[in-house]
């Protein structure tokens, strides 16, 4: 039985939604586990909860950034899905034979934001990036994807240069925000979705970057290699895919 319906999701490229899930849910319970850019954990951990509820299946969430979270898996790391921040990452591990290539779609869009806990620190069009001075927290760009973005917008203002010596840089997105919010760097580059609460700002004050001025941030998920035959992990790529999981996301500032 499971392996007919396993079979079944792969054929279809994994495009189904609940009916789908209510047939993976029916085969038994089972856990998966998941590793997720840092960007995307505390999204995850409440689309796990939702999909818990319906499927009764549990996910274990491993976050970390996505360079990160690539050499784990490229050293045997036992994850059976990945979250990616960006979509290079799981094609990738296409390539190189570490997931399954039809498994492998687009579940988020994410928005880069400069931000300060503070209000009126950072205007609506990101001036504050010249201001003498300023130091700027931004994610590593060699292993975050929102940092890689965030390299390129300060680029694109011509500010880059004069930044240097004066960058706050966090292993990930998570470690950026958390820069911020403690007040170790007075601005950051961080992602929508960390400030933002039902489509406002929770607090402070902010500049979405203009999609223009980075490469987008195209957040791709895939099976990888361990999670082949695994029912809740199918399930749970299946359930990203669905109306209520694109609803939460939505809420937050994903596309």
């Amino acid at each position: 039985m499971a392996n007919s319906v396993i079979s079944w999701v792969l054929r279809l490229g994994l495009g189904v939604g609940l009916l789908s899930l209510g047939v993976l849910s029916s085969v038994r319970a089972d856990t998966a586990l998941v590793a997720v850019a840092a960007n995307f954990s505390g999204m995850a951990q409440t689309i796990a909860s939702d999909f818990k509820r319906v499927s009764g299946h549990t996910v274990t969430l491993v976050p970390g950034a996505t360079g990160k979270l690539y050499a784990q898996i490229k050293n045997g790391a036992p994850y059976q899905v990945l979250l990616s921040a960006d979509d290079e990452t799981p094609s990738r591990l296409v390539l190189e034979g570490a997931a399954v290539a039809a498994s492998q779609f687009t579940y988020a869009t994410g928005r880069l934001v400069l931000w300060s806990p503070q209000p009126g620190v950072v205007d609506a069009q990101g001036a504050v990036l010249g201001a003498a001075g300023l130091r700027v927290a931004m994610a590593d760009p060699k292993t975050a994807p929102y940092g890689a973005a965030a390299m390129q917008v300060m680029q694109q203002r011509g500010v880059w240069q004069g930044l240097q010596g004066r960058l706050i840089q966090g292993e990930s997105i998570a470690q950026t925000y958390q820069f911020v919010a403690s007040g170790n760097a007075p601005v950051g580059f961080v992602a929508l979705s960390q400030v933002m609460r039902d489509g406002r700002l929770v607090d402070g004050s902010a500049w979405q970057v203009p999609a223009h001025l980075h490469q987008a941030l195209r957040q791709d998920a895939v099976l990888l290699n361990p999670g082949q035959g695994q029912v809740a992990a199918l399930a749970f790529l299946a359930y990203l895919r669905t109306e209520p999981a694109r609803r939460v996301m939505r809420a937050v500032g994903y596309e």
